[in-house]
């Protein structure tokens, strides 16, 4: 099958990558040339522009892109995708953007006469690289059926949302429980130990009890309790800091739209609003811990 991919980043590149290791003749964009070159290495073919792409007869496109302004200048731009690309081309949005976007770029590309499906991911750039991601996809039941194939090069958990944007949605309730999540693990690991509790045994014991989640068990902000954890190298790698604010600002614009209470969505994104103001934007989510612990500053 011949794919168009645009956006070769830290997730896109992996995830073109893949696509190349399975058989697939791909067709790949990117502002970035070292990005390009890279796969051009691996066997993709560069196209130049998004136009260039859409117009080199493929028969689906995916983007990964970085927020919803570059998804609707690269879809709805006088030289973007819908303006240059053939009718009947199954179109992938796999960048992580507000419902709302999602569902008027969705719009434009049926009016097109493309099926759409906004298809973001889940499970980071190690999950990229090893073709394990989690796909959580919006649109038509049968336009969700073609893709699979695609998405199953890339995925290992491939789940349809719903209706147009849904993926989105399930992305952004998601990712605002997270980082909700991962402050509660770090205020209830900085206590237990100001209180003279061991950081592992403490963690086991959450892990082992109604305190259990994704964000103690897996990803434990409190340093030495996981050995190969981004709190145990100085909290590199991982999801990052910027990442996660990004996130929950889309949480909270999209919950301005069906004026839905997001409260606690609210406070985490202001505790990762200063963190980041704080100069800490590029370290792993879990460091937000520094806020709690501040012998971690100095």
């Amino acid at each position: 099958m011949h794919i168009g991919f645009l956006g070769l980043g830290n997730m896109g590149g992996p995830m073109a990558r893949n696509l190349l290791k399975a058989g697939h003749q791909v067709t790949v964009f990117d502002l970035s040339a070292a990005a390009v070159s890279g796969l051009v290495e691996a066997g993709a073919k560069e196209a130049t522009s998004p136009a260039a792409v859409a117009g080199a007869g493929v028969e689906a496109i995916i983007t990964m892109l970085p927020a919803a302004a570059h998804v609707k200048q690269v879809y709805l731009g006088e030289d973007g995708l819908l303006a240059n690309v053939q009718s009947g081309v199954l179109l992938i949005d796999s960048s992580t953007i507000d419902p709302m976007s999602a569902r008027e770029v969705a719009a434009a590309a049926a009016k097109n006469g493309n099926p759409m499906l906004d298809a973001p991911v889940s499970g980071g750039t190690v999950g990229a690289a090893a073709g394990t991601l989690t796909f959580m996809v919006g649109g038509s039941e049968a336009d969700f059926h073609k893709a699979q194939p695609i998405l199953g090069m890339m995925g290992k958990n491939i789940v349809h949302c719903g209706d147009t944007g849904n993926g989105q949605v399930a992305k952004v309730a998601n990712n605002m429980l997270l980082g909700i999540s991962m402050i509660g693990v770090a205020e209830a690991m900085s206590l237990g130990v100001a209180l003279g509790m061991d950081a592992k045994v403490l963690a086991g014991i959450i892990n082992s009890s109604s305190g259990r989640c994704w964000a103690s068990e897996i990803n434990n902000p409190f340093p030495g309790v996981l050995e190969n954890g981004p709190a145990s190298r100085g909290y590199s790698g991982g999801f990052g800091t910027d990442l996660m604010l990004k996130d929950l600002g889309l949480a909270s614009e999209a919950a301005k739209q069906v004026r839905q209470p997001v409260i606690l969505g609210g406070l985490a994104q202001q505790l990762y609003q200063v963190f980041s103001m704080q100069g800490h934007g590029g370290l792993d989510f879990s460091a937000i811990i520094k806020l709690y612990r501040q012998e971690d500053e100095t």
